[in-house]
């Protein structure tokens, strides 16, 4: 199965960035933006869809390897991408991280989510982008080994039925997760269950976005733009990675709480007796298929019911 980097799609007058949002060519942004630049975004973005992705994602790179030299802030963000997720251009974070840094410099917002996200510090630009002669290097092909998506397992069938247009959610999730030492199943479990890959659902309790974070959580940690899918994903993340050193890797017990929160699971001493709870937590369980996962002693305080009660029940 071919994943693409986003939902990077040429449509009429509009051009779609790799957090999976949209620039308007009508916009004020648009607007500013010089034709030969313009020019530049837009053909890197078609060239995206070529059939040989990869062959497709380098020529995309060089496009904007020579927008980002003549100062544009959206292609050192999304040629940082490329080079986040190994598209077109060896993977690199060291590479992202310069990028991103330089973007975000210079007022550019979701370089600087990504910056967070990324937990990476270089100053090392691309070669492409200091020299002018210098083509962005392409990845190096492994001989004999299989085309395989390696974020996608236990959910496998349920992530071959979405459309293409949200297949990119697998490819951020499984960098973002991979930073964070977190199980990239583990989080599309999660996600599928919570808003079946949609990045703007809301639920009646004011859930939103991919994860369905309520406003509180989006609070805790820091999400100023619960339906842009990085800034979502990462605020997901953390509260999962937190939940997961809370109860000790118990994976059962950190979905309880992710559903019903930490204070019903203390509580109850367990799975609260929710039955929407119960229910959620068999759903992910099922999709997801381990009890539990390592986890990051430093991440957050451990729960006052581990030493107190029977441990995943």
């Amino acid at each position: 199965m071919r994943l693409r980097l986003c939902a990077l799609l040429l449509c009429i007058g509009t051009l779609c960035s790799a957090s999976g949002q949209t620039l308007d060519a009508a916009s004020s942004d648009a607007i500013q933006t010089p034709p030969a630049v313009l020019a530049l975004l837009t053909q890197a973005q078609a060239l995206e869809q070529n059939d040989d992705f990869q062959e497709g994602a380098w020529q995309a790179a060089a496009r904007y390897c020579e927008a980002a030299r003549m100062g544009s802030t959206e292609a050192q963000y999304r040629l940082g991408m490329l080079f986040a997720l190994g598209r077109g251009v060896p993977e690199s974070q060291e590479l992202a991280a310069s990028l991103f840094s330089l973007a975000a410099r210079q007022g550019h917002a979701q370089a600087h989510t990504m910056l967070e996200t990324i937990r990476f510090t270089s100053q090392e630009l691309p070669p492409c982008v200091m020299d002018a002669v210098a083509p962005p290097r392409a990845p190096k092909p492994v001989p004999g080994a299989p085309v395989i998506d390696p974020v996608i397992a236990g959910i496998d069938k349920h992530i071959d039925a979405l459309p293409p247009s949200r297949r990119w959610i697998v490819d951020l999730v499984g960098k973002q997760a991979q930073w964070n030492a977190i199980d990239p199943r583990l989080i599309l479990s999660i996600i599928a269950a919570e808003s079946n890959f949609e990045t703007r659902a809301t639920s009646a309790k004011s859930a939103m976005g991919l994860m369905q974070l309520i406003p509180d959580t989006a609070e805790r940690f820091n999400l100023t733009n619960a339906y842009n899918a990085t800034q979502n994903i990462r605020a997901g993340l953390s509260y999962v990675r937190w939940l997961l050193s809370y109860y000790q890797g118990d994976v059962k017990l950190a979905l309880a709480a992710y559903n019903a929160g930490e204070g019903n699971v203390d509580k109850y001493k367990g799975v609260p007796p929710f039955k929407e709870t119960r229910q959620y937590v068999q759903k992910v369980m099922a999709l997801y298929g381990k009890a539990t996962h390592p986890f990051d002693d430093k991440a957050g305080r451990i729960s006052p019911m581990l030493g107190r009660a029977p441990f995943g029940h």
